[in-house]
């Protein structure tokens, strides 16, 4: 955000997505308090339960396995992860492969590492305590608040952008507020910078600077 050009709004409402995009951690790092929502039903081929990452082979999709059912019809709480296969491990080792020779990747991992050996049941469970976890070593001093209602249209004062970000453009809302900031990345050489990645590229390339990166991506259009 350019200093001094735009007064904060009170709050955001998001919903939870799975170790999200520099795009999402905009908001926290701008918004004072952030309402989470978790009275809405889940939604196939969105971010509630993937995430993108870039290892040497370029960008690469870590998608959270949920049991067989009509996923859309539940509530995101009550969206179970399978554990036929060993996709825990199989992201860590994506991400370590991927950043571990990036500057700050020592530096974080053994606070990451126990999410990918615990057993969360369920979808909601997992993407929260990674949420609270990563705002805390950015970190950020954002409020977030978990809905106890569903909230259909957001209130005055609320600002709403679920569905905002999505990983296909077309399926999400313009966002005139969010403009990429450069950062080194660990492959940029080979692929060139490629923008609104997982906030884990973020972190382990940047550390510290991780926060003014994210309020420099949230801009007045």
């Amino acid at each position: 955000m350019k200093a001094g050009t735009m007064p904060q709004q009170e709050a955001a409402l998001l919903e939870l997505h799975y170790l999200p995009s520099i795009q999402y951690f905009s908001k926290l790092a701008h918004y004072p308090t952030v309402y989470i929502e978790q009275q809405e039903h889940y939604q196939k081929g969105s971010y509630r339960n993937r995430c993108h990452i870039v290892g040497a082979n370029g960008p690469l999709r870590l998608s959270v396995p949920l049991q067989q059912g009509k996923n859309e019809q539940q509530q995101i709480r009550d969206v179970r992860i399978a554990y036929k296969e060993p996709w825990r491990q199989q992201h860590w080792q994506s991400i370590r492969s991927a950043y571990g020779s990036a500057p700050y990747f020592d530096h974080y991992a053994d606070r990451l590492s126990p999410f990918f050996t615990s057993r969360y049941d369920t979808l909601f469970e997992l993407s929260w305590a990674l949420l609270q976890a990563i705002c805390g070593m950015i970190p950020l001093s954002v409020g977030l608040l978990l809905t106890e209602t569903y909230i259909a249209e957001a209130p005055g004062g609320i600002i709403g952008l679920r569905d905002t970000i999505h990983p296909k453009a077309h399926r999400g809302k313009p966002d005139p507020h969010f403009l990429p900031a450069f950062y080194p990345q660990v492959f940029e050489e080979k692929h060139g910078f490629l923008p609104n990645l997982s906030i884990l590229d973020l972190l382990f390339c940047t550390g510290p600077q991780a926060a003014i990166i994210l309020e420099n991506s949230f801009i007045e259009p």
